[in-house]
């Protein structure tokens, strides 16, 4: 070999080897798996909360594909499906699982006891074994929830000052939405309000959405006159349908969260969920920053809205006093 090619070889090296060293220096984007129970496609509900998340992580300047990679799983209310997902989150070695809602958390948990877990909207983090307390949470998980059961009986309060003189209410419930401790919590809450309220109570059970159609047309069989949907992340993301169901068969009902007004149910009582999800993103951030989950507490809502919908009110022929107009937070039109 000549002096001058080697040289030009040598060169070349040279001038490859700090772009080289370069790529090799440059951080690594973390990696998050994002859980999501239901569909990917409207009309599910919680595609508002998935784009609340994500809006939250862009506010504090993460960009998906840029410093950050996002990795979405819809399970589709398959729980075998998403257990498999949070398996594949783990088999991945993701930084930080994000959980929407307390099944994708709990599946998360199941599958990993190590890598941090952040959940959206639970319902009762330490009834549902997912954290030791709300203060100190003790484990992986932390997050922020929604209050389940301890709002259920001010949502039929409400219902009943719109719809007053109903004697006959139904509850539809998804039974296998939390844990057992969980969901007799709510069942108790519903129970125990309905009999203040002097009402006769009958819970209708739907375990997925093909149960739902079947479950609302045996209350409606049975007159029922008024219906309030408990907290499920299945009932939420079938929010559409139920309120759907419900106008068609003049049954003035009230929901868990905005979306259910939103979609033409009667009313609705709860956290913003988007806005919870926002929020959520700070402990994304805070873990990457190197905080520990079992030393960031859970966060709690400490406003909630009254949603009423007034164009379904009128086409359910109800009148809602100008009064109680005044203390809700949106009047749809």
């Amino acid at each position: 070999m000549t002096r001058r090619k080697f040289m030009k070889m040598l060169g070349g090296a040279s001038a490859a080897w700090p772009l080289g060293a370069r790529a090799q220096q440059a951080p690594k984007a973390p990696r998050i798996g994002f859980l999501i129970p239901g569909r990917s496609e409207p009309p599910d509900a919680a595609l508002k909360t998935v784009s609340g998340f994500l809006q939250g992580l862009q506010d504090l300047g993460y960009r998906d594909g840029q410093n950050i990679v996002i990795e979405r799983r819809f399970a589709e209310w398959n729980l075998d499906q998403l257990r498999e997902f949070a398996a594949e989150m783990v088999r991945g070695n993701v930084e930080v699982i994000v959980a929407l809602s307390t099944p994708a958390a709990r599946a998360a948990k199941q599958a990993t006891s190590a890598i941090p877990i952040v959940a959206i909207g639970m319902a009762d983090p330490v009834a549902d074994d997912l954290v030791t307390s709300l203060a100190r949470p003790g484990g992986n998980v932390t997050g922020t929830t929604f209050l389940g059961p301890e709002l259920v009986a001010k949502r039929l309060q409400l219902l009943t000052e719109v719809v007053p003189g109903r004697s006959r209410v139904a509850a539809l419930w998804h039974p296998h939405a939390y844990s057992e401790r969980t969901t007799a919590g709510l069942v108790k809450e519903v129970e125990a309000a309905a009999r203040t309220l002097g009402m006769q109570l009958q819970l209708a059970a739907a375990d997925s959405p093909d149960e739902i159609a079947g479950a609302l047309a045996t209350v409606i069989r049975e007159r029922t006159e008024a219906l309030i949907v408990l907290p499920s992340p299945m009932l939420f993301g079938e929010y559409a349908r139920i309120a759907s169901i419900a106008v068609n068969s003049r049954l003035p009902a009230i929901g868990a969260a905005r979306e259910f007004a939103d979609a033409g149910g009667l009313m609705s009582y709860g956290v913003n969920l988007p806005d919870l999800a926002r929020q959520s993103a700070t402990y994304v951030e805070k873990i990457l920053k190197g905080a520990k989950p079992a030393e960031l507490p859970v966060e709690q809502p400490t406003t909630f809205e009254i949603v009423l919908n007034l164009k379904t009110a009128k086409e359910l022929g109800l009148t809602v006093s100008r009064e109680f107009q005044l203390i809700t937070d949106d009047v749809i039109e």
